[in-house]
């Protein structure tokens, strides 16, 4: 089993007096890192002439609307309750007490993207296709973190990688669902959208951004039938349908949508970076 490793490993990567630095805020900006740099290349590839300052203006605004984005959606549909935040408004804002939502992040970095290429006046289809060819990686990194942070662990399993999480994971194996995630959202989503991106007749605008969309949703839905649900919510019908199921339903209906309107649409990402 993994569970020695996992004992080996600490959530907190340094310490300095006051200030604590974690896994997971390394995590973020890793992520952030890779990628900006998956996007700059690809772009070289693609020829659009994007430079690494347009770049880092849209990862910047992206992580911003992500942060943001992933927050508001976990106190909404995560969190414990209006009542708990009206009385605790600081908490709101409070990060470090954990409890963040991709569906939320997702959101809030298109919004976060589309205002960056706004303000540089190029095109926020090809540089959302940009983005998403890299943002499993970031993914990946995230949930590689989750299992670090000993965190969004699965259910009882007597597979051979069975983990012992302890504390309220209780002291038997479970599903290491943070590296199922992190698998198959992250490497598999991933090598996807690399063999795409380097076709040489490259998929249409939105084509990218679909099948993140709906590659994503199909892997969080998978997942979730082994993965606990947040304690203060539970199941919502019977011992199968969690919250995160709800939420990645609309993202497979959407990725669908995005790829058939790309194809109907064919617009080219090449010779249409101007908004």
């Amino acid at each position: 089993m993994l569970n020695d490793l996992y004992h080996a490993l600490d959530p907190v990567a340094f310490s300095a007096g006051p200030i604590t630095i974690y896994w997971y805020g390394i995590a973020y900006i890793v992520g952030a890192i890779l990628t900006g740099v998956i996007m700059y290349r690809t772009q070289r590839r693609w020829g659009l002439g994007l430079s690494v300052e347009d770049i880092w203006v849209v990862v910047t605004g992206v992580v911003f609307g992500l942060i943001i984005g992933a927050r508001l959606f976990y106190v909404v549909f995560y969190g414990n309750g209006l009542a708990f935040y009206l009385q605790n408004p600081l908490e709101v804002i409070a990060v470090n007490h954990g409890g963040m939502s991709f569906h939320g992040g997702l959101v809030g970095g298109v919004v976060g993207g589309v205002l960056a290429c706004r303000s540089l006046g190029i095109s926020a289809w090809t540089v959302a296709d940009l983005a998403v060819c890299g943002a499993p990686l970031a993914l990946a990194v995230g949930r590689f973190a989750n299992f670090v942070n000993g965190e969004l662990w699965g259910k009882p399993t007597d597979l051979p990688w069975g983990v012992v999480f302890g504390g309220s994971a209780g002291d038997f194996p479970r599903h290491p669902s943070q590296l199922y995630e992190g698998l198959l959202e992250g490497i598999v989503l991933f090598t996807i959208l690399q063999l795409m991106s380097r076709r040489k007749n490259l998929p249409p605008q939105g084509a990218f951004m679909g099948v993140f969309v709906l590659g994503y949703g199909v892997a969080r839905i998978l997942v979730e039938f082994v993965r606990v649900p947040d304690a203060q919510l539970g199941y919502l019908f019977g011992d199968v349908v969690t919250m995160g199921q709800i939420l990645s339903l609309p993202l497979v209906v959407a990725g669908v949508a995005l790829i058939i309107y790309a194809y109907r649409a064919a617009r080219p990402q090449r010779g249409r970076i101007a908004s």
